[in-house]
């Protein structure tokens, strides 16, 4: 969905006037219908913290059946993704999230004697764009924090331009630094379409982005270069993974990876357990806090070839779910925002966020990310 700029909702998309040259340009990184995280009142997060991790055998057990019944689930009318989630006992269950309530009777009550759990969470699109005393839009002086409004000087086609989060700062072996965020907000252009162009190698990154500039590549900062395509398109031959990454400048982003109101975090990570607490910083819903609510995901994901461009769906499997009641945690315009454990010190990196609906966001596994990318994460 599209938004005008003073809307707060979905992949954020702005609407202005151009007089130079007639048009009007349209932001996406915050966009109207967010996909947040499924709603479960059956959950038991105390239960389930330090039990429902993927490395668990009872979970992993529940994986088998969950992948075995996956494919005739996605088929059922209304449902949109699977994953493992906990019972009011802390058990393993089945999630099976649903664009609307199913109704008695149309979901089996257990499979293969694990419950099934029905969470209407709306379709899951893909969120390009505060709740916050601290402005994750502002223009920032140089070297800026991360958590913050950003985006492609190519994100912009067919009289809308978009944007999202610049995640975090990773590192490759050599020493070089990147900036982490989602590849349909640093390279989410990938047909000729409405403006003749698909992002590319090289392709200026900036800060804050278009959506918080009313469209326009003045007065921002130019943070970092490209370095990775889009890992989306065409859906059916891409890795599991919206993620990409693009170089820093010198001196344009601090060098300690420090993200808005989080701080520096931890160069470790931390693999996602059921009823983990987290947190993130973002773009439109600043800092957050929620619940993991699902592990092993299988979902599918709306986007677009390019800013209000053609929609086409993307398959994931292995994914995150969190809690997203009313798009609280995850909104149009957080896409990109690093997951991480909500700890006050040198938190570690969770997941990679990158789509939801009002009541579920979807993150992919941090580990996922920083093996395709070949990299670590900056911090102490």
């Amino acid at each position: 969905m599209r938004s005008s700029l003073s809307s707060w909702k979905g992949p954020l998309v702005v609407v202005v006037a151009l007089l130079a040259v007639g048009l009007a340009l349209w932001g996406c990184s915050k966009k109207t219908p967010l996909v947040t995280g499924p709603q479960i009142a059956s959950i038991n997060p105390s239960a389930a913290a330090t039990a429902l991790r993927l490395d668990n055998r009872a979970v992993q057990a529940a994986i088998r059946v969950q992948d075995a019944h996956t494919s005739e689930l996605l088929r059922m009318p209304g449902v949109v993704g699977t994953a493992i989630t906990a019972d009011e006992q802390g058990k393993p269950a089945i999630l099976v999230m649903t664009e609307n309530a199913l109704g008695p009777g149309r979901l089996p009550a257990a499979l293969d004697g694990y419950a099934v759990v029905e969470e209407v969470t709306g379709k899951i699109v893909a969120f390009k764009g505060g709740h916050s005393t601290v402005s994750h839009t502002a223009l920032q002086t140089p070297p800026i924090e991360l958590g913050t409004s950003g985006g492609s000087v190519v994100d912009l086609a067919n009289g809308f331009c978009c944007s999202g989060t610049l995640g975090s700062l990773v590192r490759s072996k050599n020493g070089t630094q990147f900036i982490l965020s989602n590849s349909h907000v640093l390279a989410g252009d990938v047909v000729l379409g409405g403006n003749d162009r698909v992002s590319a190698l090289g392709d200026s990154i900036m800060q804050p982005g278009y959506v918080d500039n009313n469209c326009r590549t003045t007065g921002v900062n130019i943070v970092a270069n490209l370095s990775t395509l889009s890992t989306l398109y065409p859906p059916a031959s891409t890795p599991n993974v919206d993620c990409a990454m693009a170089e820093v400048r010198p001196g344009m982003v601090r060098t300690d990876g420090a993200i808005l109101e989080i701080g520096t975090i931890s160069s470790q990570t931390v693999a996602a357990a059921v009823g983990m607490a987290v947190k993130k910083s973002g773009r439109t819903t600043g800092l957050s806090r929620s619940t993991i609510i699902g592990l092993n995901a299988t979902v599918n994901v709306g986007y677009e070839t390019e800013c209000a461009g053609t929609a086409f769906v993307k398959q994931f499997t292995g994914q995150i779910v969190v809690r997203n009641r009313g798009s609280k945690f995850l909104d149009a315009g957080d896409s990109g925002s690093l997951m991480v454990e909500d700890v006050t010190t040198n938190p570690r990196a969770v997941g990679l966020l990158y789509a939801g609906s009002r009541q579920a966001a979807i993150a992919n596994p941090i580990d996922d990310v920083l093996t395709f990318l070949n990299v670590t994460m900056v911090g102490q």
